[in-house]
């Protein structure tokens, strides 16, 4: 939840996820619904609701609609069969594309669907089969990510034998060329969205504002703090109803950490990186980049172009 100037009477977006709201039952939607509505002014709130293909039918997304949600979110991942095993997902291609349909049907405003590639088992012919199915459906905003490992996990064991950058930066040109060719412009590396379309919620948080995050294992930021909720449901309403909050985690972001925050995310962006994050002891490294054509200067801001725009986390260390 993103306030506008940290003043939370001004909500300027509401993102219901982490985990499926979508699940929820139409009274227990409507019951939260009705709590956020009596604690909050959300007149010309962006609220975006994180959904799975096969948690919901014509109905459900209709309540979805007059509870006042105008962005879904899909966690499609893949249009290909044997990829949505890898991953793990309960829903079949099929579903995935009726759960399109029934939202747009619905009159559901904006539909985004999220995509993933470097799957264990996935070909380029896979990725080219989702990226074009996602486009027959013609949704308004394309995610696509490139999956992350974590250790100590089934996945990480799979990247052992599977990871191959140059099939990560084939697989990103690909998506890239194919979204940008249908009119999505391609506003943040993994981002892709038709004029207007833009994730609002991501947007702020990218450009640093502050965010309240409600729920169990929830993160907020707020006039320079930070702090996140403790993870266990139970604790997490008895720790309210007992002490007024939840936090178990509290940092103080100062400008280092704030300019360190800001440039890992606004590289990410098309808009840029303002040059008063930018170090004269970093000019060499900042040169170097231009000279490479890996970025530019444009009204003032660090671009990441061309080959750049997939190296973001190494040219961020290297003017950091």
């Amino acid at each position: 939840m993103a306030a506008a100037s940290g003043h939370l009477s001004k909500i300027s977006t509401l993102y219901l996820g982490g985990g499926t709201p979508s699940m929820l039952s139409p009274k227990h939607l409507t019951e939260l619904f009705e709590g956020l509505h009596a604690e909050l002014t959300l007149d010309d709130t962006h609220i975006t609701m994180e959904a799975n293909p096969a948690t919901f039918e014509d109905s459900k997304a209709a309540l979805f609609k007059s509870l006042g949600v105008n962005r879904v979110s899909l966690g499609i991942q893949s249009f290909t069969p044997h990829v949505l095993k890898s991953l793990g997902r309960e829903h079949s291609s099929e579903d995935a594309v009726k759960s399109v349909k029934i939202l747009q049907t619905t009159g559901m405003e904006e539909v985004n669907i999220d995509l993933m590639f470097s799957v264990p088992g996935q070909s380029i012919t896979d990725w080219q089969n989702t990226i074009e199915t996602a486009l027959s459906l013609n949704p308004d905003h394309i995610s696509a990510y490139n999956l992350t490992y974590e250790e100590d996990t089934p996945f990480f064991e799979k990247l052992r034998h599977h990871e191959n950058e140059n099939i990560n930066a084939d697989m990103f040109t690909l998506a890239h060329n194919k979204l940008t060719d249908a009119g999505f412009h391609h506003y943040e590396t993994s981002n892709y969205a038709h004029h207007g379309m833009e994730s609002r919620h991501n947007l702020a948080y990218w450009h640093g504002e502050d965010y309240l995050g409600l729920g169990p294992s929830a993160v907020s930021t707020c006039n320079g703090k930070r702090w996140k909720n403790i993870p266990d449901t139970a604790g997490y309403i008895h720790a309210i109803e007992t002490i007024g909050h939840a936090k178990s985690e509290e940092e103080i972001i100062d400008s280092d950490a704030y300019r360190i925050e800001r440039i890992a995310l606004l590289l990410r962006t098309t808009d840029g990186l303002p040059e008063k994050y930018l170090r004269e002891s970093r000019k060499e490294n900042v040169e170097s980049l231009l000279t490479e054509n890996l970025a530019e200067i444009h009204n003032g801001k660090l671009r990441l172009i061309g080959d750049g725009t997939m190296l973001v986390d190494a040219v961020a260390e290297k003017i950091i």
